[in-house]
């Protein structure tokens, strides 16, 4: 009996924190979520691709960001952090006065993993009044900083009729985090697809690699014959689901 009971222990020692491993895998996976809305990508025949920018705002890359992108002729999707935007209602500003949508990337950028309801609640709806304050005036997707969530977020999303935009290709998934420019292009142009959903991570001081890809990304996939539009647009390309 003892060595029954021993065995049953020593198996629950190896396979209760391999069971907590793919649990967090999965809750960190930009492809699943255990309930609601998620979208990593769109289904679609029609050479469209959003290109999405995370973080901040902040003074080192906003306005560069902004730049390239007018220059170009590009809206894109910048999920922001809403203390950031406190921090610089001018530079959250200029980005909906360009035109761009803004999604929500919590307030204080915290991994909502092991959070309270009460905590989600706060993260969400502190950034919304502070998109909001920003001007603008359209849906606002949610976005979790570094893809992680597990049930709590999940939740207050659903309940709320929100969308989790995720992303299907995102260089630092495959790239040293000081990549060059030219690797970035290469990385995200090798591994778009009609419908895709780029992340980009140029906002900071240290991310000049990363702003100085996004003319290159845009002219060559605009050489393969892709279009750029918002999430909101890529959203509404989605096919009409069937009926039940």
């Amino acid at each position: 009996m003892l060595r029954r009971i021993l065995v049953v222990v020593g198996a629950l020692v190896v396979l209760v924190p391999a069971a907590g491993w793919g649990v967090l895998r999965l809750a960190s996976s930009p492809t699943f979520q255990f309930f609601g809305e998620l979208t990593p990508r769109v289904e679609t025949d029609a050479r469209v691709v959003a290109l999405t920018f995370d973080d901040g705002p902040d003074p080192a890359g906003t306005q560069p960001m902004l730049d390239t992108l007018a220059a170009k002729g590009v809206l894109g999707t910048f999920y922001l952090i809403g203390e950031a935007m406190q921090q610089h209602p001018e530079l959250a500003r200029a980005i909906v006065a360009a035109g761009h949508e803004v999604g929500n990337h919590t307030f204080t950028h915290t991994r909502m993993m092991f959070v309270s309801p009460a905590f989600v609640a706060q993260e969400v709806e502190r950034t919304d009044e502070q998109i909001r304050a920003a001007g603008y005036a359209g849906e606002i997707t949610f976005r979790p900083p570094n893809g992680k969530k597990l049930l709590a977020l999940p939740n207050y999303l659903q309940q709320h009729g929100r969308r989790t935009v995720t992303w299907d290709v995102e260089p630092l998934d495959g790239l040293a985090a000081d990549a060059s420019a030219a690797d970035i292009t290469r990385h995200v142009v090798d591994r778009v697809r009609p419908g895709s959903i780029v992340l980009l991570h140029g906002m900071y001081r240290g991310r000049e690699q990363a702003r100085a890809a996004i003319g290159p990304i845009v002219d060559e996939l605009r050489a393969c014959g892709y279009t750029f539009v918002t999430v909101s647009q890529l959203l509404a390309t989605a096919p009409a689901a069937s009926p039940g």
